[in-house]
């Protein structure tokens, strides 16, 4: 059973092919989400935001061993850090995609976080925020912009 905060990452998917014909890998990149440069996406709902990081941002990770996040209570201004994610060969900064107060973090990854390689868009998200200013969204991605960056 899926948690209240999971959703379907397969909605509206735009589907993103790379790699030569042989090797050919797809790349899934939700329609109805936002998108950072810094590969994060964000599920807005009214007031509230999902938080978790992009299909290609976990591939190029790795297996991703442990998740901290502790930030929560915490309003995090947009493009700051609100956590790190740890893979076997290396850690990276969670940036925030807009200003936000971090509201609660996903607390299947104490002990699964692989969900975030398995299921990036669903149950492998990371923070559920309140927005501070919606007008921020503006400057985020869509599935098309941001695989352009990623050059998929």
């Amino acid at each position: 059973m899926l948690s209240p905060f999971s959703f379907k990452a397969f909605l509206s998917p735009t589907f993103i092919t790379f790699g030569t014909d042989k090797h050919k890998n797809t790349m899934n990149f939700p329609a109805e989400l936002k998108y950072t440069k810094d590969h994060e996406w964000v599920r807005v709902e009214g007031d509230e935001a999902i938080i978790g990081i992009t299909e290609f941002a976990q591939r190029e990770l790795g297996d991703i061993v442990y998740i901290d996040i502790t930030s929560v209570g915490k309003e995090v201004a947009a493009e700051e850090v609100f956590g790190t994610v740890e893979a076997v060969k290396t850690v990276s900064d969670l940036f925030m995609p807009v200003t936000a107060t971090v509201q609660e973090v996903n607390a299947k990854l104490d002990s699964q976080p692989e969900l975030v390689n398995s299921d990036p868009y669903g149950d492998g998200w990371m923070v559920k925020v309140t927005i501070a200013n919606p007008a921020e969204l503006n400057n985020l991605l869509s599935a098309d912009a941001y695989s352009e960056i990623v050059g998929a």
